[in-house]
């Protein structure tokens, strides 16, 4: 099952990375939002060397779309790296208060060397990073208790670096969806095109879809029966290529990527149901994320 060929790297991305490497040194914590669905894949292969010492904690966000056993499995995958993650729903605010908390606990020690130095405290900076379309601004707003960051289900929404001040007691940093100027783990790149989390005109729809079909099934036996009773496929389609060539010829007339739309955003809406396309099984996950 080899995955299409996908790049992707809108111009505004170099210039906002320039800028938050330059913001980092500001920053008390960072916040790296993934994609609950592809945890390894929306991981940005770079971040940790900017990084280095600085606190960070995992937001695996849009628990809604993978079930509880996938989470739970992913809990205590990063907990037994020894790396915080908080599971949130940036559209429901269902976790948020938890990783507010977590946040403020890891900003603390900059107040207490303030107060050593003879400072008042100040507000904690943190800012919110991750790849395009992994809910970044929906999580912000949240964080925030009301809406400052637009916020809509494609990448490449927020497109330039800002920071939200009201006061109190955490100030954050909105920041683009960043990817890294190439895209080498083909399998990641097309996990996050099915996941709607890089920009459409860097992938064939078709291509993709096919890949998902292929994919889903393998992580998830119990899926064929899901996709069957969707699609009306009988049992034993041998390819998601063949399934998705008969998909177009019943229902649009043999247009090839309109069937495969069909079968992306039926698996974005979460009409397919709760279906993590990564394990901590998998390959990918045992190898560890690259840093």
């Amino acid at each position: 099952m080899s995955s299409p060929a996908i790049q992707w790297y809108p111009g505004h991305i170099a210039k906002a990375i320039s800028q938050l490497r330059e913001q980092l040194q500001r920053v008390d914590v960072v916040i790296e939002v993934l994609d609950a669905r592809i945890p390894l894949a929306s991981r940005h292969p770079e971040l940790g060397q900017w990084l280095g010492e600085k606190p960070r904690v995992l937001a695996l966000n849009r628990v809604d779309c993978v079930d509880p056993s996938a989470l739970k499995a992913w809990q205590d995958w990063f907990t037994g790296q020894g790396i915080p993650v908080y599971p949130t729903n940036g559209q429901s605010g269902e976790g948020v208060n938890r990783l507010k908390q977590a946040i403020l606990q890891l900003g603390q020690s900059v107040n207490a060397r303030r107060q050593q130095r003879g400072m008042r405290p100040r507000a904690i900076r943190a800012v919110v990073v991750g790849f395009p379309n992994v809910g970044k601004s929906a999580l912000l707003n949240r964080l925030l208790g009301r809406r400052v960051a637009e916020s809509a289900a494609r990448p490449g929404v927020t497109r330039q670096l800002r920071w939200v001040r009201l006061g109190g007691d955490l100030d954050l940093l909105d920041s683009p969806g960043i990817i890294p100027p190439l895209l080498p783990d083909q399998e990641a790149a097309t996990k996050l095109a099915i996941c709607d989390d890089i920009g459409e005109a860097a992938y064939t729809p078709e291509l993709v879809a096919a890949h998902f079909l292929d994919h889903v099934r393998m992580v998830h036996p119990q899926a064929e029966a899901i996709l069957q009773k969707r699609y009306g496929w009988s049992a034993g389609i041998p390819t998601g290529e063949v399934a998705v060539h008969e998909l177009a010829e019943r229902h649009y007339q043999g247009d090839l990527e309109r069937a495969a739309r069909q079968i992306l955003n039926d698996y974005r809406k979460g009409l397919l149901g709760p279906l993590a396309l990564e394990l901590p099984s998998t390959p990918q996950a045992t190898a560890g994320p690259q840093e």
